[in-house]
Formats: structure tokens, C-alpha cells, sequence
């Protein structure tokens, strides 16, 4: 142990993503057939050998705690979210107003830049178009949509995942 953080090594970081990534390869597949699970651990260890940094150690560590905290949230504004959606579309008059927001953050973390873009997209009603450090272009299918967004809810709730 060095300065109260573990070093973990390439090897375990890479045992590790693989075992979660084929986790949830099985829960996903809802099958157990010899061709499925190999192709599952196949694809697993392949992923996660792509996917881990190869400096030879993790510089920063990965806030598990805090990002369970943060997805009921990210759940409760999916599900609100279809929910509107759903009204917009079943509207006889169908009031959709498309438009693309550009959204500028103040996010520095990478990690916390990819999360706020894929919450943007896991959203109904929003997709994120483009990303960059300082900004996100957003597509909404209408204003209301990209509320969470636009307010910089959505953004505080990803930063306090990363503080």
C-alpha cells in the first residue's frame, strides 16, 4: 500500500473487468450453452484486455459507491422521461420540436464527461450528438426533454460522482 491507495496490477484490472463484463454477458444471454458461455468469456477477456489502461497502474481509482448512488437517480429520470415521450408521441397533434443544444459543462474528468453523455442518451428524448472537453451537443426532441440537461441537474449529479 503506498499513500492509502492499493496498486493493482494490469493482470488483476483486466481478471476483474472480464469477470463483470461476463457477468453480465450471462445475465444478458439467458442462455448456458457450451457455444454461448465460451463466446461470453471470449468476448469478456477480449474487451476488457482492450479497455485497461496499460500504464502498469491505476492512477485514479473508479468511485463504485458513488455511481451506485447516482443510477437510481439516472433510473428515476429514464422513467420519467419515457413518460413523456410516451405523451408526446400518443398527442394527436404530435407536439414534437426537434432542436440540438449545445451544452457547455464544467467537467474536467474524462470519465465524468463520457458518464454525463451517456446518461444524456440513456435519457428518452435526448441523444448526445458530439462531445468535446468543454461541451456537448445534444439532440432533444423537444425543449422540455433536455430539462435535467439545460438546468445542470444532470451535470452536478455526475460531477458529485467523481469529488
Amino acid at each position: 500500500m503506498h499513500g492509502g491507495s492499493i496498486t493493482v496490477s494490469r493482470t488483476q484490472r483486466i481478471v476483474v473487468q472480464a469477470a463483470v463484463l461476463f457477468a453480465l454477458w450471462m445475465v444478458l444471454s439467458g442462455t448456458t450453452n457450451v457455444y454461448h458461455v465460451i463466446l461470453g468469456l471470449v468476448c469478456a477477456l477480449v474487451v476488457a484486455w482492450l479497455n485497461v489502461d496499460r500504464s502498469g497502474s491505476a492512477t485514479t481509482p473508479f468511485p463504485l459507491f458513488q455511481l451506485f448512488v447516482y443510477l437510481p437517480w439516472l433510473l428515476s429520470r429514464i422513467i420519467m422521461s419515457s413518460i413523456h415521450v410516451a405523451k408526446l408521441v400518443l398527442h394527436p397533434r404530435l407536439p414534437i420540436v426537434p432542436t440540438l443544444i449545445p451544452y457547455r459543462h464544467t467537467l474536467r474528468d474524462h470519465r465524468a464527461i463520457v458518464l454525463l453523455g451517456n446518461s444524456v442518451t440513456l435519457t428518452p428524448g435526448t441523444i448526445t450528438v458530439e462531445a468535446s472537453p468543454q461541451q456537448l451537443l445534444v439532440h432533444a426532441i423537444d425543449t422540455h426533454s433536455a430539462t435535467d440537461l439545460t438546468s445542470g441537474q444532470m451535470e452536478r449529479k455526475v460531477a458529485a460522482v467523481f469529488r
